[in-house]
């Protein structure tokens, strides 16, 4: 008998997503049709209101003591270029490391191709890691920005954000932080972590649709608007309000992804991200196990499920990584993501480029037994290249 589909790409985006959701989604599409803050009718009020709680959700998961400074995006990318491009300044230096992803990378090497800024990239061990000491030893007079992602999405490895952020915060630098990867699964704190600039997807930890994200913007930060326009309140000023979170919001928001994301949001909330992480660290411990027993395959980044995420990547001999996500997709309807994972820097720094790896990522609703559907296949996968390669040697 066919084993059911089996889906490990949770790093991509979290499938499947909280029962709430679906059930969801026929009221929101028959009842948020307003625009929230353009009406004082009882539609607008109710979209509103959703609005408002969304911030204030993301505020108690991460421990942010103004709901108002959290900024709705439409994914961590946009976060990420609200950001950076708000920060940066002619003549400005960057701190960042090779690690990064593109949503990172990109806007940074485009400001300093353009002659803007001027940008330090920090080396990564081949587990991954980065030593904070570098990153704050690359610091200079006319830093205005550090910015690393808390976790890989190549390596799974978990940084220490509160050491450079304790450096940063006794600087004019500000720190900013893609959490793309942490964001719901790990617990955060923008105070304990000293952090300015907080950049996270919806979709991903958070469990919500495609389409959201947020920025946290904290009061140490001046950033400049990469858009104006409506903001339903405020209309008579020149200029964009000032005030939070007009400031950074313009235009109509995703009010339908906002009303879901609230779903996922009440959640995980109700579970903890405690709960979260414990069960994503028991899959961990034996997704790593079975690991350990697969010949000829390598797994990037730490091996210790304390100092990761839930995302796996694998060298496997001679075999592209391609070829095989293809195979457990054709042939066990395994779903698994190979190549550079907009990360070619970090697939450098592990020695992985250019092929890429096979990554494998679960998410909350991963269970045990899964990670023993996957293992089986890989392992009759193996089998088959050891077999293959055996007859290619005699011939």
């Amino acid at each position: 008998m066919k084993n059911k589909p089996l889906y490990l790409d949770n790093a991509a985006t979290s499938f499947p997503k909280p029962e709430a959701i679906y059930g969801q989604m026929a009221e929101v599409l028959k009842e948020y049709g307003a625009c929230p803050g353009r009406g004082s009718y009882g539609m607008a009020r109710k979209a509103e209101a959703i609005i408002r709680e969304v911030r204030q959700l993301l505020a108690d998961l991460l421990a942010i003591e103004d709901a108002n400074r959290i900024i709705l995006t439409f994914n961590a990318t946009d976060a990420l270029n609200m950001a950076i491009k708000g920060v940066c300044q002619a003549g400005d230096h960057v701190v960042t490391t090779l690690m990064e992803h593109n949503s990172v990378r990109r806007p940074l090497n485009q400001l300093e191709a353009d002659g803007r800024i001027r940008v330090t990239r920090v080396m990564a061990t081949p587990e991954g890691w980065v030593d904070p000491q570098v990153i704050i030893h690359s610091m200079r007079p006319n830093t205005r920005l550090v910015v690393m992602a808390h976790a890989s999405n190549v390596s799974g490895t978990l940084q220490d954000i509160d050491r450079v952020g304790e450096a940063v915060r006794n600087t004019q630098a500000v720190f900013l932080v893609d959490a793309a990867q942490t964001a719901g699964s790990y617990p955060l704190s923008v105070e304990r972590s000293a952090i300015d600039l907080l950049a996270i997807p919806g979709h991903k930890g958070l469990m919500g649709p495609q389409g959201t994200g947020a920025l946290y913007v904290g009061p140490r930060v001046k950033l400049t608007p990469w858009r104006e326009g409506g903001t339903g309140v405020f209309s008579e000023d020149l200029l964009q309000p000032k005030q939070f979170p007009y400031y950074l919001e313009a235009g109509s928001p995703n009010t339908w992804g906002m009303a879901l994301w609230a779903q996922s949001l009440r959640f995980i909330k109700d579970l903890s991200i405690k709960k979260v992480r414990q069960h994503k660290v028991e899959v961990m411990k034996t997704l790593l196990r079975c690991i350990s027993e697969w010949n000829e395959v390598k797994l990037c980044g730490p091996k210790d499920p304390s100092q990761r995420v839930g995302v796996f990547s694998l060298s496997c001999g001679k075999r592209p990584p391609c070829e095989l996500a293809a195979e457990l997709d054709a042939e066990f309807d395994i779903a698994v993501r190979a190549g550079l994972h907009c990360a070619p820097d970090a697939h450098r720094c592990l020695g992985t480029f250019p092929q890429g790896t096979l990554r494998i990522s679960p998410g909350y609703f991963t269970q045990l037994d899964e990670i023993a559907q996957f293992s089986q296949a890989m392992q009759t996968i193996l089998k088959n290249n050891a077999l293959n390669n055996e007859v290619l040697h005699q011939l």
